[in-house]
């Protein structure tokens, strides 16, 4: 799995605020939809004004932002699936900026 975004984050499971947001269940916000675009072949985020491409790592992510699964399920989720460890400081970079952007509700 590739990383999400450059430089380095603070989400570590000593960091108290990361910690916190593990327990958290993510889910796609509203007004957007996540799916398959074949055309372009990744998943795609459609809300009314448009569409945003994802790479490989963030279409990763949303697929599992369920609305069942903690953070820390699925980061290991994904660590699990893509023989990887490590991936909890990128997907919590990944998911601070997708809650900005409102991609993203935690429950």
């Amino acid at each position: 799995m590739s990383a999400i975004v450059g430089g380095t984050s603070s989400g570590t499971a000593a960091d108290p605020a990361a910690a916190d947001l593990l327990v958290r269940v993510p889910r796609i916000g509203r007004g957007f939809r996540l799916q398959w675009e074949e055309a372009q072949q990744c998943q795609v985020l459609l809300y009314p004004e448009g569409m945003v491409r994802l790479n490989g790592s963030a279409g990763e992510i949303l697929r599992r932002c369920d609305g069942q699964r903690s953070l820390a399920a699925i980061v290991s989720d994904l660590e699990q699936a893509f023989g990887a460890t490590g991936l909890q400081a990128d997907v919590l970079a990944f998911v601070d900026i997708a809650l900005q952007k409102q991609w993203l509700e935690l429950q």
